[in-house]
């Protein structure tokens, strides 16, 4: 009896996932089909080569025997990525400012689009659609209230457009016939930033899936103005960016993601801001004494939930990021369907310094790169 199409997808990634990443000793089987896209050039022998390496095993030491050594082995050259996922955490884009003659701000970003091979993995490297030249786009923020408007070009091969997660006309909604613009065209989006929060924004061109999944996203943060909300002035004051109240905060951006190889429909690789397992071989400095917040975004395409996971600790989340009170108090594990997104706040104050891990309960994305360390100390040396 033949084995159905949907069945021989899954034992093809489960097979991956058993054999691609092995633990100290054993032989890492050829991912090589699992790279590249005709369509694309595809890739050559040494680049299959460098795919198969790595999900080999290292030395089962330090952070990277916390899960088994399953991690990927060598470095990725961050300089010709052009983007550096320790940088990406904290590395906001706040446009420029002017005064309209209403007296109000206006913030103006500019943003182009651009065809990019960037590496997903050791000596994987993947066929990108990109804002800015990186994957994520620019982390996009504003104050509540401003005038946004972003200068959008497209040096790509395909239409492209930026969609807003927000409130703005239907003339500015980065959809066909509204901000869907093709190679070589400018446009420029302009509306008010309002609702405060944790959002998003990603390209809307057909087929949407592919558009998104092949790195046209990023964060866009509205801080909330604390004029606006006087009962929760001081909460309000230590999320606006820049003021002395938010600079207490360890603030990081984490856009998770992932990247299907061979284009089947199935993701190889998992990540936060792109790199696989980036945070578990450079682990993130928490100050112990600090809090901690972070705007969590979930744009992996193909898998219908992604999830969030603080290894010994709690959490207080505010889905969406619109509201000053939380929306979950004291929980260790959230779920966010694709484009859904909102903030972590945490305090490792009561902790011994260490190393502690996150990740998500998909046990699968764990192991395909997705998982990470904050390294917590009394203060930073």
């Amino acid at each position: 009896m033949e084995t159905p199409g949907w069945l021989r997808e899954r034992l093809s990634r489960r097979l991956l996932l058993a054999g691609g990443i092995c633990t100290a000793g054993a032989t890492a089987v050829s991912v090589s089909s699992a790279v590249g896209q005709a369509a694309h050039g595809g890739h050559d022998a040494a680049g299959a080569a460098a795919a198969d390496s790595a999900y080999k095993a290292g030395p089962i030491s330090g952070h990277s025997g916390a899960h088994g050594a399953m991690v990927t082995v060598g470095e990725v050259d961050s300089v010709r990525n052009g983007f550096d996922p320790a940088k990406m955490l904290t590395d906001w884009d706040v446009g420029t400012k002017s005064v309209l003659p209403d007296g109000r701000t206006l913030r103006t970003f500019e943003v182009a689009a651009e065809d990019k091979e960037i590496e997903i993995a050791p000596g994987v490297m993947f066929p990108a659609w990109t804002y800015n030249g990186r994957v994520p786009g620019p982390a996009l923020r504003a104050t509540e209230g401003e005038r946004l408007r972003i200068v959008f070009k497209n040096y790509g091969s395909h239409p492209h457009s930026m969609h807003f997660h927000g409130i703005h006309a239907a003339r500015m909604d980065g959809v066909p016939g509204a901000g869907l613009i093709n190679p070589g065209e400018e446009f420029v989006y302009e509306f008010d930033a309002k609702p405060f929060g944790c959002h998003l924004y990603h390209c809307h061109a057909l087929p949407l899936k592919r558009h998104i999944h092949k790195g046209m996203y990023g964060a866009f943060v509205i801080d909330p103005d604390p004029a606006r909300h006087p009962e929760q002035a001081e909460v309000a004051r230590s999320r606006l960016y820049g003021m002395p109240e938010n600079r207490q905060w360890q603030e990081f951006v984490m856009v998770m993601n992932a990247f299907d190889t061979n284009f089947d429909g199935e993701n190889e690789f998992y990540a936060v801001n792109t790199v696989a397992h980036t945070y578990m071989n450079s682990p993130i400095r928490i100050v112990k004494n600090r809090p901690v917040r972070i705007y969590l975004i979930n744009v992996v395409e193909f898998d219908p939930i992604n999830s969030f996971h603080l290894h010994a600790n709690f959490f207080d989340y505010f889905d969406q990021g619109t509201t000053l009170t939380p929306t979950l108090k004291t929980v260790d594990l959230i779920t966010q369907c694709q484009a859904q997104r909102g903030i972590v706040e945490f305090s490792f104050a009561d902790h011994e310094p260490g190393l502690y891990m996150f990740h998500p309960h998909q046990s699968e994305f764990t192991e395909l790169g997705w998982v990470g360390m904050f390294d917590v100390v009394e203060e930073v040396a």
